[in-house]
């Protein structure tokens, strides 16, 4: 690796070039670092977008989008979930697309599962179809699938991280 100075080309030592690595890996880390909860005795209607982790402890009527999702034991969420990494202890009745879905053993699902990987604990519920796709959250996360799935709900709610 190279660095340009005032008298012209230089080579970067493996320490400065190792530093930058690590660098540009820390602030890649920083931004997929975002995580949004939705807190207990919250109730959104409507739809959430997040960039990051979602943590859901409450009630989400509508579709959740978000690249981690997490919905908590004594959470539920009644619409569409669509995330790269999935996590259920609460319930959730809806369709999922997920590239890795777990449910938990106080999990109760009610809903068609596409997943690239599901993994199912013991006493976990699931009423459903489960279907293996190998890029099931491949959707763009800025465009509804079912506006219709949202019924007359005039709300909307998106979860957006800003910069702290």
């Amino acid at each position: 690796m190279f660095a340009k100075s005032n008298d012209g080309v230089q080579p970067v030592s493996a320490a400065e070039q190792q530093r930058s690595l690590t660098l540009a890996k820390s602030a890649k880390h920083d931004t997929n670092a975002q995580i949004s909860t939705i807190g207990r005795g919250v109730t959104i209607v409507g739809q959430i977008l997040g960039e990051g982790t979602v943590h859901v402890l409450g009630q989400i009527e509508g579709e959740l989008r978000a690249l981690s999702v997490s919905i908590n034991e004594g959470a539920k969420v009644e619409g569409e979930i669509i995330a790269e990494e999935l996590t259920i202890g609460g319930v959730v009745k809806g369709s999922i697309r997920a590239n890795r879905v777990k449910l938990s053993s106080t999990a109760v699902v009610e809903g068609d599962i596409f997943h690239r990987s599901l993994l199912i604990e013991e006493n976990a519920r699931f009423e459903g179809s489960s279907k293996r796709q190998d890029n099931a959250s491949d959707l763009p996360l800025t465009t509804p699938l079912h506006p219709a799935a949202l019924g007359n709900a005039h709300t909307k709610a998106v979860a957006m991280q800003g910069e702290n």
